[in-house]
């Protein structure tokens, strides 16, 4: 299983450094490092994780230098934004369309695919002057372990 997920991890890295070099941008050690730590994990992480895996492998990175490298990954839409309860954004390296299971507990966020609410049509006329151009759906509950903490305490 981790082979696999190593050769996906490595042939976006490397259409990524296609698209780099397609749009005349620099591929530098810093982006590759950055998208790479995010493509290998199964979570959401907040810039700040990101930034802390990050330096485990250069050390003297900046703060400032990985939130505008996640930020130029958006821009290139290698990568996605995702808005979740509370004040942090979270970074996603999965671009194609899904949705997410949140935990109200522990902020815990989850892919989720469902075939039937990818295929939801898009509005056609334009809601409140919004141009719809994608959606993701989230779930707001409770997740596993913060249940089986719950009913333990409870």
């Amino acid at each position: 299983m981790q082979n696999k997920q190593d050769e996906k991890v490595k042939d976006r890295i490397s259409r990524f450094e296609s698209l780099c070099r397609e749009k005349g941008i620099p591929v530098t050690v810093q982006r590759r490092v950055i998208l790479q730590t995010l493509l290998q994990r199964q979570d959401h992480p907040t810039a700040d994780q990101i930034f802390e895996d990050v330096r485990k492998q250069i050390p003297d990175i900046s703060r400032t230098t990985v939130y505008r490298v996640l930020e130029a990954l958006v821009g290139l839409a290698v990568i996605r934004r995702v808005h979740s309860m509370g004040n942090a954004v979270r970074y996603d390296g999965n671009i194609h369309r899904h949705h997410h299971l949140v935990c109200r507990e522990c902020g815990r966020m989850a892919d989720w695919e469902s075939p039937e609410l990818n295929n939801l049509p898009m509005p056609k006329r334009k809601a409140l002057g919004f141009h719809i151009d994608d959606y993701t759906i989230q779930f707001m509950g409770i997740c596993a372990e913060c249940r089986r903490q719950l009913e333990h305490e409870g």
